[in-house]
């Protein structure tokens, strides 16, 4: 059986525990707390080591998700998923200020997956604020990443049907970049 992990990143309260909710087929494992930052984002709990669910493709492919925790104080644990990872969905909440800085930021604090090719963007909430559009945050990516091609999505973590596409055009790119390595070998 082939095995994806898969990470799931971003800031506190862009979705990351949600789409793992709604993408697993197993009950999800989460270490929420409470939130002690709600003047940041203001809800009760958050995400302080990982959350984990699990998805079957087809027959034969079962993809890991992590969510890692989207508090900077917890990146240490970004550092420990990270090594397994062979790809990340990127949450931005459209919402927060300046919201494309922080998607480069994050993209940048995961490096190593971004400019392998094995990275993709979901811009949530943009039910609340339509600004900016995915263009702004493809522009901004490809302006930071040039050689590297990272599709840009407009989501809802809690509909499965967008949630499963967001997933399905990554492990398509890995599985692309992994025959072509093999290709190569």
């Amino acid at each position: 059986m082939a095995e994806h992990v898969i990470l799931f990143t971003g800031p506190m309260g862009a979705g990351k525990t949600t789409a793992i909710q709604t993408l697993s087929e197993i009950e999800m494992v989460s270490t929420e707390a409470s939130n002690t930052e709600r003047h940041i984002v203001d809800k009760a709990t958050t995400t302080v080591a990982l959350d984990y669910g699990e998805i079957t493709i087809g027959t034969d492919e079962k993809v890991r998700l992590y969510g890692v925790p989207g508090q900077k104080r917890f990146d240490f644990m970004w550092t420990i998923l990270k090594e397994r990872a062979r790809g990340m969905i990127l949450l931005v909440n459209n919402d927060a200020p300046d919201a494309i800085a922080v998607a480069l930021d994050y993209l940048d604090s995961f490096r190593d997956l971004v400019e392998s090719g094995s990275a993709v963007v979901g811009v949530s909430r943009r039910d609340v604020s339509r600004y900016p559009s995915p263009d702004d945050y493809a522009d901004a990516i490809s302006a930071a990443y040039p050689e590297t091609m990272i599709p840009v999505f407009s989501v809802d973590p809690r509909d499965a049907a967008q949630m499963t596409t967001v997933l399905l055009t990554l492990v398509a790119t890995l599985e692309s970049r992994s025959s072509v390595e093999e290709v190569r070998s």
